[in-house]
């Protein structure tokens, strides 16, 4: 999907966003998307729910070893979509807010945080 309304920004090393490895490509994280700058527009792309990336209850870790809970005032873990729905990145690993525990969606590799 082409994202539109940010055709004055160009993402990069030195943009302040945080930049994503994801299918063979760097993304730029922007308000919970990644945003692919490409031929003169910005693709709009998710974390798709994958065996690497799964979503599935009975696919998932339960995370044991979170020092706090995500979703509260001044969060300092960046959201992004993932399938359909968004998760927290925390160290490397994509968690999920379910009920009263947190998934663990699997890995994301961050190239550079803002």
């Amino acid at each position: 999907m082409i994202h539109a309304g940010h055709e004055t920004h160009a993402h990069g090393a030195a943009c302040g966003h945080t930049a994503i490895d994801h299918d063979g490509h760097v993304d730029y994280l922007h308000d919970g998307h990644l945003h692919h700058g490409h031929d003169g527009h910005v693709d709009e792309h998710a974390i798709e729910v994958s065996a690497a990336n799964p979503a599935a209850e009975e696919l998932v870790m339960r995370v044991t070893s979170d020092d706090h809970a995500h979703g509260h005032d001044g969060e300092e873990h960046e959201m992004v979509q993932h399938g359909s729905h968004m998760d927290y990145i925390h160290d490397g690993r994509l968690h999920h807010l379910h009920g009263d525990h947190t998934d663990d969606h699997g890995a994301v590799r961050v190239l550079a945080a803002k």
